[in-house]
């Protein structure tokens, strides 16, 4: 046996340790969230997989809401989707664009579909302390803008001499098109032990196979990756250094501290307040003014202020530890995920709990 056919047959696997498909809700597939397996591949703490196919009830808009401590990641596969910020900011992301926002300590969007097929990925990033409370800032890339060779697009990092225009935290983020039969490996940067997959469309082989529609995490390590594809395949990829800091959800929001989310929400609270007054409506604004009125009254009354802060410390600040051992998380509905029950979840997928889309 030559040195390189033994240097081949000895390149370790990257295993899969985790799988899911997450939750259906019509068109869209809730495949993780920051409450439970978004907390094992940190920074990646949220991954919806969106297939509007035109039939059925047609999505008029998702409704003003807001962010804070995260950057949304939207990529748009295939159809065309219109946007605006509490910023300004609007237009639409057409096929092949990206949405960059990065929340920081608070911003509202919202959204409706353009045309009847929309599919893509949204991704949520839990942004570091230093950023966490910076100013949002977005950035929205347009299909020629898109760094790519016909295999590999860079939506966030960098692969090979590819760059993102995207200023993000290190990491990378990549849409890859695969031929039937075509091999292709990922050679992680030093320092990205957290990677993942989510399949668009196609059966990807990684030893094992991952077909559409489904999250693949693999174990922590530097190690390549090697996929086949079964059929054409598409997927994203993920790779990163990982998040060291544990998880504290808001409704809408993943902070690396309460008080860090305290200081959020009171921005949040300010901008909707604003949006109410411009005759915005939705849910949220609904939700946060009444929020705001609750808070006025209670301005008038030291009780109520102690009561006040007792029931959002216990109702809206959700802590959420990474260790073995240690309680996993929770969402806002207050549903727990604990480290070792996440084999099981990896089989009825995750739990819905966690700040919404």
């Amino acid at each position: 046996m030559s040195a390189n056919q033994l240097q081949k047959t000895e390149q370790p696997v990257r295993q899969i340790v985790y799988r899911t498909r997450g939750h259906l809700g019509g068109p869209i597939a809730r495949l993780m969230s920051p409450s439970d397996l978004g907390q094992l591949i940190k920074p990646f703490v949220f991954l919806d997989h969106f297939n509007f196919d035109g039939q059925g009830r047609r999505m008029s808009g998702v409704g003003w809401h807001p962010h804070s401590g995260i950057a949304t990641v939207t990529v748009v596969l295939e159809g065309s989707i219109q946007y605006a910020e509490s910023t300004g900011k609007s237009g639409v992301l057409s096929p092949g664009s990206i949405e960059w926002m990065r929340a920081g300590n608070g911003v509202w969007h919202t959204g409706a579909l353009e045309t009847e097929v929309v599919r893509g990925f949204q991704l949520w990033i839990a942004l570091p302390p230093e950023l966490e409370n910076a100013p949002n800032a977005s950035h929205y890339v347009m299909p020629e803008e898109s760094p790519g060779d016909g295999r590999v697009r860079v939506v966030l990092g960098s692969h090979g001499q590819m760059k993102s225009p995207i200023d993000a935290p290190p990491m990378n983020y990549l849409v890859v098109t695969l031929k039937a039969g075509e091999r292709w490996s990922y050679e992680p940067p030093k320092g990205h032990e957290v990677a993942w997959v989510a399949v668009h469309e196609g059966v990807l082989r990684t030893p094992s196979p991952v077909s559409g529609g489904e999250l693949a995490i693999f174990e922590p390590s530097e190690e390549r990756i090697d996929f086949l594809a079964e059929g054409d395949t598409v997927f994203v990829l993920g790779s990163a250094p990982p998040h060291r800091h544990e998880l504290a959800l808001g409704d809408y929001s993943v902070h690396t501290s309460a008080k860090a989310l305290r200081q959020a929400e009171e921005e949040i609270r300010r901008i909707g307040a604003r949006l109410l007054a411009e005759g915005k409506r939705s849910y949220a604004l609904q939700e946060y003014g009444e929020s705001t009125e609750r808070s006025a009254r209670a301005a008038r009354s030291p009780l109520r202020i102690a009561e006040g802060m007792k029931a959002n410390a216990a109702d809206r600040t959700i802590l959420v530890t990474g260790a073995t051992g240690q309680p996993g998380g929770a969402g806002v509905t207050g549903a727990a995920v604990g480290v070792s029950e996440l084999k099981e979840a990896e089989d009825r997928g995750p739990s819905r709990a966690g700040a919404p889309r």
